[in-house]
Formats: structure tokens, sequence, C-alpha cells
């Protein structure tokens, strides 16, 4: 069985459990019509008339679902999708890829006039694709949108760009998730691709909010944590003596991941703070999730 039959065979079988039988009954048949055919504008049209059928509510997944979805592609995050993405991803999947030319001009068609909602559902779809490789372009323009739905699409819960993205696309996607206000917690593998010119890129941003009287997005710490220094411990001073709770926990967060020794004296003179983080009850996560909640 191949990828795009195993992903296919999950995405309807979480369909048929929160979708009318009718409209389920229309997605096979449209899939088996792609399947047959093989014409891209069979494609194309039964990809636009699945909002007749599916709805923006979001898909329900269990956590043995979740977990599912993992373990059939990591970083596979299907619980932030709704039920026309799921809809749309599986009508993507059955359309034929054998002939990889056949196939890349008519994705690069739908790309090209595709409405808002079906690039959100495109974009998402990038890790499900075939020949990843090449749909990398196909991801950085994305990531040039100022539509907050699309960029999303892209950056958010995707494995795809920590995946596939040069050093410096991945930092401009996550300078422009700071400038958006996006929640950079569910920017995936955030860790594994923290890099020294991005950190740099931050602090240099961070003074120039300072500079105008501004506070910068306690989660951009996240990526400076690794890269601290002696000068950049100074900041982190800074940012503790706003005294604003989540900015100090983050740069308390930020010294619990740095391997700089006068971090760890840093943190330990916060106990209690400490303790929490050493827990896991204060992570990026939570600061993030805060964060959103107070800046909507």
């Amino acid at each position: 069985m191949s990828d795009s039959t195993r992903f296919a065979a999950f995405l309807w079988e979480v369909l048929k459990q929160q979708s009318e039988a009718s409209s389920m009954d229309w997605l096979g048949l449209q899939g088996e019509e792609i399947q047959k055919s093989q014409a891209s504008m069979k494609f194309f049209l039964a990809f636009g008339k699945a909002s007749r059928y599916f709805k923006k509510e979001p898909l329900i997944l269990s956590a043995s679902k979740i977990h599912e979805a993992k373990s059939l592609r990591p970083g596979f995050s299907p619980e932030s999708w709704d039920q026309l993405q799921a809809a749309r991803t599986y009508l993507l999947l059955q359309y034929p890829s054998q002939d990889e030319a056949a196939w890349m001009k008519s994705v690069r068609q739908l790309f090209e006039t595709a409405d808002m909602h079906e690039l959100k559902s495109l974009y998402a779809a990038l890790p499900l694709m075939p020949f990843q490789e090449h749909l990398v372009a196909r991801a950085v323009e994305g990531l040039r949108t100022n539509i907050t739905l699309v960029f999303d699409a892209v950056a958010l819960n995707n494995p795809f760009p920590a995946e596939h993205l040069e050093e410096a696309a991945w930092n401009q996607m996550v300078v422009k998730a700071i400038f958006m206000q996006r929640p950079l917690f569910q920017i995936l593998d955030s860790d594994r691709r923290a890099n020294e010119n991005l950190a740099h890129t931050l602090v240099d941003f961070a003074h120039e909010r300072w500079a105008a009287g501004r506070s910068v997005m306690p989660e951009a710490w996240r990526f400076v944590a690794p890269f601290l220094n002696s000068q950049r411990l100074g900041d982190i001073r800074k940012v503790i003596a706003t005294k604003d709770p989540l900015q100090v926990e983050a740069a308390l967060l930020a010294c619990h991941q740095s391997p700089l020794p006068e971090a760890k004296v840093l943190l330990g003179e916060f106990p209690e703070l400490k303790k929490e983080i050493e827990s896991g009850s204060i992570n990026w996560t939570s600061i993030g999730e805060r964060f959103r909640e107070a800046n909507p």
C-alpha cells in the first residue's frame, strides 16, 4: 500500500465519523472517478465542489487517532485541520502520481487558480504530497503572503518547513511569524532548526522594539536560548526586569535551555520558577498559549 493510499484511508475513516452519509458517498464516487479518468479537469472540479458537501468545522480526532496520524507520517497534524481540508486532501491523494511531470503540472495549476480556502488545504497537505523536493519553492511562495490563513497553513502544525527549507527561508518564516504575531509554539521542530543567524536577527529585533518602547513576543527567546552569551544574557536580564510574568517565564526558560553557565546561575535566583520549569509545567507551549489568550 502506497503512502498516498494509507493517508487517504486514514482521512476517510476520520471523515466518515463526523460527516453525512450523502457527503461520504459523493466523496467516494469522486475519488473513484478521479482515479479512473486520470483527467485533471475532473480533479479540479471535485476539489472545488467539495465545499458543497463538507464544512469548515474542526476535524475532531481522538487521542488514538492523533497518535495514528503521527505514526503514519511524523509531524502529520490533522487535528489542526477542518473537515473541508480533509475532504480536499483525500481527493488530492486520489489523483494519480505515476507521471511526475503530469502530476506537477496539474498541482501547479491548482495552486495558481485556488481561492484562499483551497490554498489553505493545499499548503497544509504539502507533507502528504509526492515529489516534495520539487515543492519547496511553492512552500516559500506561500510564506510570502500576508493572508494569515494561508501563511499559517504552511508555517504552523506542518512538518514541511523544518524538513525542506534552507536556513535563510526558515529564518524568514520565523521572523515573519513574529511580525504577524502567530503562535510560534505551533512551528514544528523549532528547537532542531534554531541557528545563530536567527538568534542574531531576533536580538537585533528586540533592541529595535525596546528602543521604540515596545515589548518582544516572549516566545522569540526560544530561538535565542541555545546561543546565549554574556552579552545576550544582559538582554535576558532586561526581559526579567520587566516583571511581566510571561516575559519572565520565557527569559528563565531560555536560561534553562542554554548551555551558558551564567544562565544557569541566573535561573537559580528564581527557585520557584526554576522548579516549575524543571517539572515541565512552564514550557514554550504554555507560554505561547497564554500569550495568545492575552493577545487574540
